[in-house]
């Protein structure tokens, strides 16, 4: 069985060709499932009858997911799901709105989607990360995830405007079926989504950073570092390599230099661990001139000891690396009361 949101616009177009139809077909089949969101083939009735037969008898479907559970947080801004894919697992997926810009206008939405069932980073203070591994999502069933939450959008007059890859698991790590779903999603003839509206996040796969640079994609990068020596990281993310901290801060400058790009450092803040003004001092001469910015991250409530620190420690910490010329930010979250905060997903835990 294949499904046909895993096709890109070529390979929809060399199916229809080698089963003996004109080249538009493709794109009667193209539209309906980025934007009517048809459950099966019969769905699309465009399509000759014929075609539909002989798409179906060749193994050809159209997969959905399934929502199986809903929380919505208390200001109706977050709303996280767990979808079961047709494969039969199950996997969790969160759209964020906030103001829109202008009055009147639409909401900025942003699905941020999951690449694996659970991870194998094991960083110490994520929930899906202590989840350990399961197994890795195919590209259709990231864009199902996509699509689902566009579904919904559209019913309230609303559509996706961005995507952030920091869901469940390390989307470098399934780094073939990551990018096939970017290039899905972002085709003209696809779901269409600039490229510039989406976020991949990564632990620091240095190899994975590299080959996102050849990809000639104009994407955000996003890379997790939470420390600024290798000693204090290893702590936290066990799987990280002896300079992994060196490594990471390189691989970020060889990927601005090739897309011209600006990468982003995710630093979550965890009391009395790395939130000292020392630690903040040593992360401002660390990213002190490579025109990076920072993303601090006061850490959410999941399933271990740590603890946020205060709002006084936060702005201190904020303000230290701002005197140190480093571009910061406090990144506002959305749904922690529902657990679908940063690393707050697990597929056992749905709020």
């Amino acid at each position: 069985m294949t499904d046909l949101y895993r096709l890109l616009p070529e390979e929809m177009e060399k199916l229809v060709i080698d089963m003996g139809y004109p080249r538009y077909r493709a794109d009667q089949i193209l539209l309906p499932l980025y934007y009517k969101f048809p459950k099966n083939i019969n769905d699309i009735p465009q399509l000759p009858k014929k075609l539909r037969e002989e798409l179906a008898e060749a193994g050809y479907t159209i997969g959905s997911a399934k929502e199986t559970h809903r929380v919505v947080s208390e200001d109706g801004d977050t709303t996280k799901l767990l979808l079961e894919l047709d494969d039969g697992s199950s996997v969790e997926t969160v759209l964020m709105q906030y103001e829109p810009k202008k009055i009147g206008g639409h909401p900025r939405s942003t699905i941020c989607v999951s690449t694996q069932i659970g991870c194998a980073m094991g960083c110490v203070f994520c929930a899906t990360g202590q989840m350990g591994f399961e197994t890795n999502l195919k590209a259709e069933h990231i864009v199902s995830q996509v699509i689902h939450f566009a579904e919904i959008l559209e019913k309230r007059g609303e559509h996706v405007t961005n995507l952030v890859f920091m869901g469940m698991g390390e989307p470098m790590a399934n780094y073939d079926e990551m990018i096939r779903a970017v290039r899905l999603l972002t085709h003209d003839r696809g779901f269409g989504l600039g490229q510039r509206h989406i976020t991949i996040s990564t632990i620091g796969i240095t190899s994975g950073i590299d080959k996102l640079a050849e990809e000639d994609l104009q994407i955000g990068l996003a890379i997790s570092l939470h420390a600024p020596n290798n000693e204090l990281r290893k702590k936290l993310v066990p799987t990280a390599s002896p300079h992994s901290v060196e490594d990471i801060i390189e691989s970020g400058r060889r990927y601005y230099k090739k897309t011209g790009r600006r990468v982003t450092f995710e630093y979550a803040l965890m009391k009395g661990i790395n939130d000292s003004p020392e630690i903040a001092t040593e992360l401002a001469k660390l990213l002190h001139g490579n025109g990076s910015h920072v993303n601090l991250i006061p850490i959410n409530p999941t399933a271990g000891d740590f603890q946020r620190p205060s709002e006084d420690s936060v702005l201190e910490f904020e303000r230290i690396l701002n005197n140190g010329g480093i571009n910061c930010t406090v990144r506002v979250e959305k749904g922690t009361e529902i657990s679908a905060a940063c690393g707050q997903l697990r597929t056992d835990i749905v709020g």
